[in-house]
């Protein structure tokens, strides 16, 4: 199973808005931590993509490009790319010209996104979540197929036999499908063969076995192979070198984001107890030391019938640039060899 890290390029705003000077150090240690994860043995280190002030990530590819630059084997990606709000072709581009500058360790997980700033700020209307991005994937996947391209849709003014470049080093950048609990997009993914990222971010993870079913289903109903369907999973948590001090040092942090995240979506505020249930054998937070943690994904794979890739999202809980490359060393040095061990 390869294992990976995931960042939104977080900044601390518990204490107001941050200075220009506090977001220049945050992605500089950000693209310390990339190179520090790929001196260390991680598989894949991706980016999200938000609009919001606590985030720096709006550009993710530019980050992973700075990173690419400095880094040998990890590969690098979108986490997710939201599609919808973006011109295919321009992501295409992005990408492929990432896949140049690291010799071909480029990725893209797509999806579309778990916050709904970009469609206003990209003159879309939420009524056409869904549309929107099934047109956008089915372009995309056309460049990424075709140099020369020929298409029309609803969304964006039509392709007259234009050609695309530049391709990338890869035959085929990768393409994961980033989903939520929807079963439709899980048979998306099937169904175009596509590999599949599930953002688990609350719940129990064995509920999602009838959904990755469904998406196995799918690709096997569509003529592909059961190596071309992989799954992997994107989740909250912390490793430290006991269960103890991971909790202590996670727990204020998290319990400060989700709560101020919740008040805009309707959410209780976080309590201990809450993030306890989340933290259980079954539950989705992974937070604890390396040997719990690695036994907790092995019981994800075999609960969901096989997992190919897990990535950590760990810089949602305020904690420093020090902590969180401690935490990426005993994942690649302590939890990695555990989980790959069985």
């Amino acid at each position: 199973m390869e294992i990976g890290v995931d960042s939104f390029a977080a900044v601390d705003i518990e204490k107001g808005a941050p200075s220009a000077v506090d977001r220049v150090n945050a992605v500089e240690q950000l693209i310390e931590r990339i190179v520090f994860a790929d001196n260390v043995g991680l598989d894949f280190f991706g980016i999200g993509e938000h609009h919001r002030e606590e985030f720096l990530d709006s550009a993710p590819h530019m980050i992973l490009a700075a990173s690419a630059a400095k880094t040998k084997r990890i590969r690098l990606g979108s986490a997710v790319a939201v599609l919808s709000a973006a011109d295919p072709v321009r992501v295409f581009q992005n990408y492929s010209t990432l896949d140049l500058i690291s010799s071909g360790r480029a990725e893209m997980v797509v999806g579309r996104g778990s916050f709904s700033e970009s469609f206003p700020l990209f003159g879309f209307q939420f009524e056409d979540y869904d549309a929107i991005f099934k047109e956008k994937l089915e372009l995309l996947l056309q460049i990424r197929h075709q140099e020369t391209v020929s298409w029309s849709g609803n969304f964006r003014p039509p392709l007259s036999n234009q050609r695309i470049t530049p391709r990338p080093f890869q035959d085929k950048i990768p393409i994961w499908l980033g989903v939520g609990g929807t079963p439709a997009s899980f048979v998306r993914a099937g169904s175009l063969g596509l590999p599949l990222m599930i953002a688990i971010i609350g719940g129990e993870t064995h509920r999602f076995k009838p959904l990755v079913d469904l998406y196995r289903e799918s690709g096997d109903k569509a003529g592909f192979k059961p190596e071309e369907l992989k799954v992997g999973i994107h989740s909250l948590g912390y490793i430290a070198e006991s269960k103890e001090k991971a909790i202590k040092e996670y727990f204020p942090g998290y319990a400060y984001n989700f709560t101020r995240i919740g008040k805009e979506r309707g959410w209780p505020p976080v309590t201990f107890e809450r993030f306890a249930a989340q933290n259980t054998k079954t539950g989705a937070l992974m937070v604890g030391d390396a040997e719990e943690v690695a036994d907790k994904i092995i019981g994800y794979s075999n609960a969901l019938g096989g997992i190919d890739r897990l990535t950590f999202q760990l810089d949602n809980a305020n904690l420093t640039h020090q902590q969180l490359k401690e935490t990426i060393q005993i994942i690649a040095e302590n939890l990695k060899p555990l989980v790959n061990k069985g």
